[in-house]
């Protein structure tokens, strides 16, 4: 079921500063500041070849990610998001073994204008899961 890791998110206090830093410091290629106020968060994807990170800042009010720095003023590991073929096809398989789809279990659009769904990380060892249609 899962393909290839699509990315890894980090949870960010300060996007231009860790921006600046992976591009700066560790001579990254980034892309744009992109702001997605559906998910509450503003993204900006580092190339690493291989595959991307995710750079994750707060947008407006209830961000997700809000909660997360509160724990983790410094930021850190948010979530991996491995590809599917099949969203829904996946969504099912997991929601018959016992998995759980948060939010209303419906495919929302991702940062890659592809459909997105969570999973709960109870599920997978403290670890928040997002599937991405390939």
């Amino acid at each position: 079921m899962l393909g290839r890791l699509n990315h890894v998110a980090l949870a960010v206090p300060d996007l231009a500063a860790a921006t600046a830093a992976y591009r700066d410091t560790l001579g990254a290629r980034v892309t744009a500041q992109q702001a997605l106020p559906e998910h509450g968060v503003t993204v900006v994807f580092i190339d690493v070849g291989n595959t991307r990170i995710e750079l994750l800042e707060p947008l407006g009010e209830g961000s997700p990610i809000t909660a997360f720095l509160e724990k983790n003023p410094s930021g850190g590991m948010h979530h991996v998001c491995y590809e599917v073929d099949d969203i829904l096809a996946a969504r099912d398989r997991l929601k018959a073994s016992g998995a759980r789809v948060l939010g209303d279990g419906n495919p929302r659009t991702g940062a890659h204008g592809k459909p997105v769904l969570f999973l709960h990380p109870k599920d997978f060892f403290g670890t928040l899961v997002e599937l991405e249609q390939a």
